[in-house]
């Protein structure tokens, strides 16, 4: 399965992040913060990023665009996770490089699917190049 990387300052969407995503078999890393999850990140690329929009330090917007900033990470597939619903949020986050955006509150199984779909998606994407 994947490697997928968990970015949130709330303890209890981390737990439940992870153990759904561990439930589907994948080997998870979480951390509290954009500036953890970026340094994660760079020692050791992930599958996958689910990232939280607003943690202190790094926010979840400043860690997707340091990602598509460095070569490494550039094509790491990332979807944001956060409370900020409204129309120009998600085109604020998809707009920094987002692939997908999932509002608080959300349900388990569709950010489930949701990844198993982005997932999918990438290994296509890296089958044709």
């Amino acid at each position: 399965m994947a490697r997928i990387l968990i970015a949130d300052d709330d303890l209890d969407i981390r737990e439940l992040v992870e153990f759904k995503l561990l439930s589907l078999g994948h080997d998870v890393e979480v951390v509290a913060d954009g500036q953890a999850a970026l340094a994660a990140c760079r020692a050791r690329r992930p599958d996958l990023a689910v990232l939280d929009v607003m943690m202190p330090g790094l926010s979840g917007l400043d860690a997707v665009a340091a990602i598509r900033a460095d070569p490494q990470l550039a094509g790491l597939p990332v979807i944001l996770l956060t409370a900020r619903a409204q129309e120009d949020d998600v085109a604020t986050g998809l707009e920094a490089g987002a692939d997908d955006y999932v509002t608080k509150p959300f349900s388990p199984r569709e950010l489930a699917q949701r990844v198993e779909d982005l997932l999918a998606r990438t290994q296509i994407g890296r089958a044709h190049v």
